[in-house]
């Protein structure tokens, strides 16, 4: 093996550039990689490695290399040639590890982009054999037709992968029922440190008479401090070397690497057992005082044999509530406790609550009645990592102690005890958890930002993370309840375990990985807990020149601080269930990512990979698909803003320079439409010729495949103050003021007049600005936000012009315009009173319907409809009042989520086409294919222009089904 010096390996010269001694590794390994793996699979792009260097986790380390494997022969030749430079290994699965256990300064393999196969399924046998970047609601869904699941089911179902469970020993709500992922391997086949490729139904001889070499060397010290209760997962299982756990053979060889965070083989293949899921179960939230009640009754609960006891606290529902959620349902009390009940029937089930509650010794209790209802409630405990990414006090928490556990018995002690120490240390988070299991999740502010000197953030931390080792130890716990040491607690284990075990663990690691190439630093010699911490490395924003255009009212006004919301959750990379990270449901690429897009900011802010600030070429790729949907505002638990931060990275990366020719296209488009409005007929007549309209495309860095609008013969205002000459329109009504955004003035003006008609018919008088407004959408969506302030701040003026009722609602009819009105425009201008007034002013026509005329019974419509939410709506108004109202007008909605893929300007510019139709394909297009006869309903301009494109159906908007339906009543 060719050994090269240590200091290239890790690629980090002095000064942290990375063209320093690195390089020459680097190069090497990108040779040798190519030549066995092939170029496409092998990227050491300063782009890709900044993808990888943190996981969901507080620290960063820069890999050399990102290889993506097709076949497990890959991983193995991967491996090769890891072990002839000397280069470390690291496995990652979704990159959803808390603790740092999927980052590494070598080599990083990302199974999860094409080892994600089901193999098989035997229904007979209950197993199933995966490959290890499958997530796991895959293999749900494969598992599901013959009534069977893997039982662990951790929060992040939706995109961890199996292989990252079996590398953290995950757990989940189910544990209680179902056992940790260790109880539920059956055999793996791995590669360990030496290159040799085996089953754990038959290991090495000579590993075996290792590891028997060390459970006899260290018997009692085995027998007495493993697996002392059901969540100690912290270290190796050493208790699977017992003689009477069957040795290290067969399953104890499975569960003993199930947990060992791939510092001891690496997983090419899984053979796991499934369970059949309860007939039935009763879920039941029982309300107690606080969360220590709550943990103190849960000891008498799992008498019961419950399926699942998960807790959470006032002050993580009232996270929820603030962010626009419901937590109705919760009966009284400030701490919570959901307890699922299973049995062979319904009432089976129910009774065995019954019996539950009367033991539970709660304040109140509710019965959840529906599986929907359920589903909510467990929705807010399985974003407990995101919605818990602030402190009580508003300020960032992060992991690091993020799943501690204790007996159950103990959990109520620890907890007050937990409390008083965060107190002691200052910091404070929102705990929640596995009370069932004595397993508590918390995030904690602890001071990150502050950089080392008096005192330093860092080593603050350090001394409470320390501390919090003594705490749990002394009760009997584990530092990690299914998380993983990583990098966060490895370094504290010798608070946990004495010296025998410690020098157990490196024999066992010797045994398997001599060389420490497997993920190293990671349990056995690990590195320091405050080494490597990505945000205190971060400079603030003004570091890198130009002021900023955004005012970042929820970050102290830093950009910086705003980018490292993003801790790797990882939600962005699966279906939420709302309309985020469209790009990436269609490339499956982590660049595509709402997280791949944040870690490029804020290895922009750190400066030491990405050198170049706002200039950043790679910064400007990884945003380049971002469809700035705003879905991650609503959709990341931890609230991304990738939209805004991508509109600041783009003024500043033109400032002083030539734009794309798209930008004065698309971004000035309501200046052309106004220009349009002159000659519409000449307009259109030029663009309909195919050659004039390639050619304006190609010109304006147009998608050659988008058609170009049809400019309205006869724009709303025109109609409108026609209408005004001649007499027209409701007088004396209460007054409201029209807002005439571009796209319905110049291209769908029908869809202004719909919504006079049913504003009238309300008893609403309309007014409409004299002068042409703007909300400066177009601009922020390209980066000219000087422009988009000069836009806005020219309609407030509009907006109070002396001829317009003051101080009425503003009724904005295309979503993304109503949006950026009541949620950009404060931070755009915050100094302008006007533009903070317009948060409460401004409405949609639901919304309107919803608050001043909540009795009204609209025309019944009586049809069935595929509705397409606008994402801004989805994110920033909501669709429940749009929801409610066509129920009420009897209307059976399919209403879809997910983006439409236009987005804007996105679908329409250059080279934007195909990812476009991709997240088309996501929702929108099969239901418009499914749809028979049901009309279909959508505000968005640019929605109802995708539909239109792609499926030749162009759907109404809300205001012109509503006026379709007041005609035929008249009628």
């Amino acid at each position: 093996m060719t050994i090269l010096d240590p200091a290239r390996v890790t690629g980090s010269a002095p000064d942290g550039a990375p063209d320093g001694p690195g390089e020459l590794v680097r190069t090497e390994l990108v040779r040798r990689l190519g030549e066995r793996l092939g170029a496409q699979q092998v990227d050491a792009s300063t782009r890709r490695r900044a993808e990888y260097t943190s996981d969901a986790s507080n620290y960063r380390v820069v890999p050399q290399v990102v290889v993506f494997p097709r076949s497990a022969e890959d991983v193995v030749a991967a491996h090769a040639v890891c072990r002839e430079l000397g280069v470390p290994f690291t496995s990652r699965g979704a990159g959803t590890s808390v603790a740092g256990n999927a980052v590494g300064t070598g080599v990083v393999l990302d199974f999860s982009r094409h080892l994600h196969r089901v193999l098989d399924v035997d229904a007979e046998g209950m197993t199933a054999l995966v490959e290890p970047g499958v997530v796991l609601d895959d293999l749900q869904r494969a598992a599901a037709p013959h009534g069977l699941r893997f039982g662990p089911d951790p929060s992040t179902h939706a995109r961890c992968t199996l292989g990252g469970m079996i590398g953290n020993d995950a757990c989940g709500s189910h544990a209680l029922a179902y056992g940790r992922t260790s109880h539920n391997v059956v055999a793996l086949e791995v590669l360990d440190g030496r290159g040799r490729r085996w089953w754990t139904d038959d290991p090495p001889a000579d590993l075996l008479d290792e590891l028997r070499g060390v459970a006899s060397a260290h018997l009692a010290t085995i027998r007495t401090r493993f697996a002392t209760f059901g969540r100690q997962v912290s270290g190796y299982a050493l208790e699977h070397l017992l003689p009477e756990t069957g040795g290290p053979t067969g399953t104890a060889m499975a569960r003993l690497l199930t947990g060992s965070e791939g510092t001891l083989a690496t997983i090419l293949t899984a053979r796991v057992r499934l369970v059949r899921q309860s007939p039935a179960t009763t879920f039941v939230v029982l309300g107690y005082a606080s969360m220590h009640e709550a943990a103190d009754a849960t000891p008498a609960l799992l008498e019961h044999a419950p399926l699942a006891v998960e807790g959470i606290d006032r002050r993580l529902a009232d996270v929820v509530v603030r962010r626009g959620g419901s937590v109705e349902g919760l009966p009284t009390g400030d701490g919570w406790l959901f307890v699922e009940m299973g049995g062979d029937t319904p009432e089976e089930s129910l009774a065995a609550a019954r019996a539950m509650v009367a033991d539970s010794r709660a304040l109140d209790s509710v019965v959840i009645p529906t599986a929907a209802e359920a589903r909510k409630l467990w929705r807010i405990r399985e974003d407990g990592a995101g919605l818990a990414g602030r402190s009580p006090e508003g300020q960032p928490a992060w992991p690091g102690w993020e799943d501690a556990a204790v007996p159950p018995e103990n959990l109520g002690a620890y907890l007050r005890e937990f409390d008083a120490l965060m107190a002691s240390h200052g910091v404070d988070g929102l705990a929640y958890g596995h009370f069932g299991d004595g397993c508590i999740h918390v995030r904690i502010d602890f001071p990150l930002y502050e950089q080392d000197g008096a005192p330093g953030g860092a080593a603050r931390t350090k001394a409470f993370l320390e501390d919090a080792a003594r705490l749990v130890a002394s009760h009997g716990g584990s530092l990690s309840g299914e998380h993983g040491d990583g990098r966060a607690r490895g370094g504290l284990l010798p608070l946990m375990y004495d010296a025998e075990s410690v020098a157990a663990f490196e024999e066992v690691k010797r045994a398997f990985d001599p060389e420490d190439l497997l993920n190293p630093g990671v349990i056995v010699r690990p590195a320091p807990v405050d080494a490597d911490l990505r945000v205190p490395a971060a400079r603030p924003a003004h570091a890198l020149g130009l002021p900023l255009r955004f005012a970042y009212s929820h970050d102290g006004g830093d950009l910086t601080r705003a980018v490292h919301r993003c801790v790797g959750v990882g939600k962005c990379r699966a279906d939420s269930g709302g309309v985020m990270c469209p790009s990436y449901l269609a490339t499956g690429d982590e660049k595509d990512s709402t997280r791949g897009r944040a870690r490029l900011l804020q290895e922009m802010v750190n400066g030491t990979l990405v050198t170049d600030g706002w200039r950043s070429r790679e910064v400007l790729d990884v945003l380049d698909l971002c469809l700035s949907c705003k879905g991650c505002t609503h959709d990341c638990p931890a609230g991304v803003d990738m939209p805004t931060y991508k509109a600041e990275f783009l003024d500043k990366h033109y400032a002083g320079r030539l734009r794309p020719t798209n930008h004065y296209l698309l971004g000035w488009l309501p200046r052309w439409t106004r220009a349009a409005a002159f000659a519409p007929r000449l307009v259109n007549a030029l663009t309909g010729v195919p050659a004039l309209a390639g050619l304006a495309k190609r010109v304006g860095g147009v998608a050659q495949e988008r058609p170009l609008p049809k400019f309205a013969e006869r724009t709303f205002r025109t109609w409108f103050k026609r209408r005004e000459l001649a007499g027209g329109g409701l007088r004396g009504g209460e007054p409201v003021v029209l807002w005439v955004d571009s796209f319905t003035d110049a291209f769908s003006p029908e869809v202004g007049r719909a919504a006079v008609e049913v504003l009238e018919h309300l008893g609403f008088t309309v007014s409409v600005t004299r002068e042409k407004v703007c909300c400066g959408l177009t601009w922020v969506s390209t980066g000219q936000l000087e422009g988009a302030k000069r836009q806005l701040r020219a309609s407030l003026d509009a907006l109070d012009a002396p001829h317009l009722p003051e101080g009425a609602l503003v009724v904005g009819l295309e979503p993304s315009c109503t949006a950026l009105l009541r949620d950009d425009a404060a931070e755009l201008l915050p100094g302008d009173p006007r533009a903070h007034a317009l948060r409460g002013r401004v409405k949609t026509l639901a919304e309107l319907v919803a608050e001043l005329r909540p009795d009204w019974q609209p025309p019944a419509v009586d049809q069935r409809a595929v509705v397409q939410p606008h994402c801004h709506q989805h994110a920033v108004m909501g669709f429940s009042p749009d929801a409610a109202l066509l129920a009420k007008a009897g209307v059976q909605a399919q209403v879809l989520s997910g983006c439409c893929g236009l987005a804007g300007n996105f679908g329409a510019e250059e080279g934007h086409y195909d990812v476009s139709v991709q997240v088309a394909e996501q929702k929108l297009l099969p239901a418009l294919r499914e749809r028979g006869d049901a009309t279909v309903v959508a505000d968005g301009y640019s929605c109802r222009t995708q539909a239109e494109n792609l499926a030749g159906v162009r759907p109404k908007h809300l205001a012109q089904l509503l006026a379709e339906g007041l005609r035929a009543q008249r009628d």
